[in-house]
């Protein structure tokens, strides 16, 4: 097992472990979580033996092997399944041999290496780390390519399959998902569910660590406090905790401030002294309780939108991809012939395996990229707030916080698009402090900030500009859980649209309302919740394993291989059938009459419900009906005032709709009850 005991680390000044202890079995997944700078990073450092410990006792199996992903950036033309297969160090180590006892000519040192050879995996080497690599979302055509001929992100998953590649007892993992979209983030975490060592894991999103993990150590003021469970069971007993302190130390400080007012009070009186002196006494052994100093949290809002053009745009047969690279040549297309609209206060979640084109969708609504066809009406008054996953790139990193809210206010002024925001210097400053750049903070340069920082100065700039439509592809990727959690909050008390793109699925799951799937060149609606969504990730995987297996098989036969068909929408459980008691016929007529009764009290009260929620469900059918025929006027050209007026009826639509489901829930329920009573 690993364990730290009184344990002191230093990072120059900043104490970040003063007296820490902690242990953790073999065989625990440990999710390690503490606001930035609270030294997760650095106790990985203690681990993996970069760093040393100052003071205390610090212990990790000797013969355990380690794998955690570099966080250099690889730079080779070695091949990606090449790449990969060198993270298996056990497997280098036995090659080496083997070409070590060749050289030797020692005919009983050969059989041995031989042997060493085969059990660390040589036969299946490609395979295991090509399985790796198209978990993590790379196309079979990309097998064999360059590492250097992929981007940075993709570099860096290459990173990550090549530590899951090496065998080991001991996984440390960083930050995992930041690279990854959704349908890559699903493999991963199957993956690890199976993985058998023990694992600590970094990472910023909820639902991840509450998949993976099953212990949870916090890091809070240099010391690790160890919970059993998972994230949101740590959450639960770090707030139960805090209560049961905030309420000893009350009683503390009652008792504290009676034994100083006796003390005070008869001190200096003869007859009271003795007593007083041991007033002193059990004061000065009392153990001191400290005051619950919860983490200071972080939130801001979104401003009202200054008016909410409804629809907000229409798309009547929109393609899009990215123009000719020359003069001449073809525009690539990504998606085609998209006729949608989008509407005021729509809360939409964009889906969709990696290279599908959800990026390009969210790109062109921005107006970064041009349609390679078709028409984008955009409502009157539209003003768009858009964070892009390279927007942190965008940012100057010689300028300061301040620098950049200067630069906007003279952009959207030159544009026009101000909404009554104050320009004054002082104001501006106020802004930023209320997205926790204080002080010297909106004066220091941005490239010397953290990827966080950089989120939160882009999500300040935003809010600044009043959007009534936000389109955000992958907001989360650099914020912390706080910041998160404040994102998520601002989210949904927005007035206007959201178009959100991302693989923290606790912010999908308390954003959107509805989801739209970008697949085949296409845009549907998905009709399902993330459940659904990512049981039909599982089903697309597993079905392109065994197309891939049955393509091999087909290729040492000598046969064609047949595409695999498209995976189904997972069907309904059959409902069981209500099936009598078997002992019915031997009850009694007293018994049986009873019984009848019963059920002709419980028709006579529930008929008004089921004859209200037949209602309900016609009245439904019929509006949505008319939403479908609304939504395709939308999505064809007309004049302004008849896409107003369309855009009116279908919002009133949408909310009677609200308005009958709220009721249909009400009325199920009480059936429920009343069926169960």
């Amino acid at each position: 097992m690993i364990t730290l005991k009184n344990l002191v680390l230093r990072r120059g000044t900043k104490v970040l472990l003063d007296g820490a202890s902690a242990t953790i079995n073999p065989g625990e997944k440990v999710g390690l979580v503490g606001r930035n700078g609270a030294g997760k990073s650095s106790l990985f450092g203690l681990l993996n033996h970069t760093l040393h410990e100052d003071k205390g006792d610090f212990y990790v199996p000797a013969q355990w092997r380690m794998a955690q992903v570099a966080q250099d950036m690889p730079e080779t033309d070695m091949p990606a399944t090449q790449f990969v297969i060198e993270g298996d160090v056990t497997l280098l180590a036995a090659r080496q041999e083997v070409q070590a006892a060749e050289d030797s000519g020692d005919g009983e040192r050969m059989a041995h290496a031989y042997m060493a050879l085969h059990d660390a995996g040589e036969h299946d080497a490609p395979a295991r780390a090509q399985a790796l690599i198209l978990g993590l979302g790379f196309r079979t055509d990309e097998l064999e390519r360059p590492v250097n001929s992929f981007s940075g992100g993709w570099r860096m998953r290459l990173q990550l399959a090549r530590a899951l590649m090496c065998p080991s007892d001991l996984l440390l993992l960083d930050e995992p998902t930041n690279h990854l979209d959704l349908d890559a983030l699903v493999w991963l975490e199957a993956w690890l569910k199976r993985y058998e060592g023990t694992m600590l894991v970094i990472s910023h999103d909820r639902e991840f660590l509450d998949a993976v993990t099953d212990v949870t150590i916090h890091i809070e003021r240099a010391l690790l406090t160890r919970y059993g469970g998972n994230y949101s069971k740590f959450e639960d007993m770090r707030a139960e905790q805090m209560a049961l302190q905030a309420t000893a130390y009350s009683k503390q400080q009652e008792k504290v401030a009676h034994l100083q007012k006796f003390i005070a009070r008869f001190k200096a009186k003869a007859s009271k002294a003795k007593q007083a002196q041991s007033r002193v006494k059990a004061l000065e052994r009392m153990e001191k309780i400290g005051p619950v100093l919860a983490d200071a949290e972080f939130t801001f809002e979104f401003s009202e939108p200054q008016n909410l053009p409804n629809p907000m745009l229409a798309m009547h047969e929109v393609s899009f991809g990215y123009p000719p690279l020359e003069d001449g040549g073809e525009p690539t297309v990504i998606v085609r012939n998209v006729s949608r609209s989008v509407l005021a206060g729509q809360r939409i979640g964009i889906l969709g395996a990696n290279g599908q084109g959800k990026s390009t969708v969210v790109k062109t609504i921005a107006r970064d990229l041009a349609a390679i066809s078709g028409e984008i009406i955009e409502g009157k008054g539209l003003n768009i707030g858009y964070f892009a996953q390279q927007e942190l790139d965008v940012l100057r990193p010689a300028d300061t916080p301040l620098e950049h809210m200067i630069r906007l206010v003279r952009d959207c002024t030159a544009q026009g698009r101000l909404s009554g925001q104050s320009t004054r210097e002082q104001d501006l400053r106020s802004f930023l402090g209320s997205f926790n750049f204080t002080g010297d903070q909106v004066k220091q340069a941005v490239g010397s900030m953290s990827g966080g920082e950089k989120a939160r100065l882009v999500l300040c700039m935003i809010v600044w500009q009043r959007p009534n439509l936000l389109l955000l592809d992958e907001p989360t990727n650099h914020l912390d859980l706080a910041t998160r959690e404040a994102l998520s909050m601002a989210l949904n008390e927005f007035e206007g649209t959201v178009m959100l793109v991302s693989h923290d699925r606790a912010l999908l799951r308390a954003v959107c309302d509805e989801f739209w799937l970008v697949s085949r060149g296409g845009i549907a609606p998905f009709d399902g919740d993330l459940d659904d969504y990512q049981r039909y990730l599982l089903d697309m995987a597993k079905q392109s394993r065994e197309a891939q297996r049955q393509e091999q098989r087909d290729q040492a036969r000598g046969v064609a291989a047949v595409p695999a068909p498209a995976p189904k929408a997972a069907a309904p459980a059959p409902q069981a059938s209500a099936a009598a008691p078997a002992n019915a016929a031997a009850r009694n007529p007293d018994q049986r009459r009873q019984d009848a009764q019963r059920r002709q009290q419980l028709a006579e009260q529930t008929r008004p419900l089921k004859k209200e929620l037949e209602h309900n469900e016609k009245r439904t059918a019929t509006l949505a009906q008319e939403r479908a025929q609304l939504e395709a006027l939308l999505s064809q050209p007309a004049t302004p005032a008849a896409m107003a007026d369309s855009g009116r009826r279908l919002k009133a639509v949408n909310d009677e709709i609200d308005t009958l489901e709220s009721r249909w829930l009400e009325l199920t329920e009480a059936l429920d009850a009343m069926n169960a009573g």
